[in-house]
């Protein structure tokens, strides 16, 4: 499955993965994932920005309650990975609307959590964001990034990229999967 693309600049960010998953399979209802992962090369704990787009099988189309469902699968989700990254004591500081850059997507409901990542024996404030939007199918987008001198310029970047991210080839009219 082709993961979503993204139209915003990518000056500075390293694509370190690129991936198709299936983070949920529960009798006949399944979801399939196609994700790329960016890096800026930065001593740790390094920035990072992610594109998701998600398949629901059977397809059902985006309708209010697996709005819902999708919302609170992906933050679970990315609390475990941003775990995985050695941030911890994580803390859901705002959500709110995100317009996104593509006109027949939803607004995105943005999440952003604050925690630590041990470096070197040093706690080190992260800030985190998550946004989900529809655009007949389910995206998702997000990063992280240390939140030192600067971190407001890494902090509109991911912005940036978050409201560019489209499904896989919109421009070039490509269907869903």
């Amino acid at each position: 499955m082709e993961p979503p693309t993204v139209a915003g600049d990518l000056d500075g960010w390293t694509l370190v993965a690129e991936a198709t998953e299936r983070p949920f399979d529960a009798g006949p209802v399944s979801v399939t994932a196609g994700t790329t992962r960016y890096e800026r090369e930065t001593p740790p704990p390094r920035p990072f920005f992610f594109a998701s787009r998600l398949r629901i099988s059977p397809d059902t189309g985006p309708n209010p309650a697996l709005t819902r469902l999708v919302e609170s699968r992906a933050r679970e989700g990315f609390r475990e990975r941003l775990a995985e990254r050695d941030i911890v004591d994580l803390e859901r500081r705002d959500d709110r609307a995100l317009d996104i850059d593509d006109p027949s997507a939803s607004r995105a409901t943005l999440w952003v959590f604050h925690g630590r990542c041990a470096v070197d024996g040093e706690s080190v404030p992260v800030e985190a964001l998550l946004a989900v939007w529809a655009a007949d199918e389910y995206l998702l987008a997000g990063g992280a990034y240390p939140t030192d001198d600067g971190f407001e310029a890494t902090r509109q970047a991911v912005l940036a990229l978050i409201r560019g991210v489209r499904p896989a080839d919109s421009a070039a009219g490509e269907r869903p999967e």
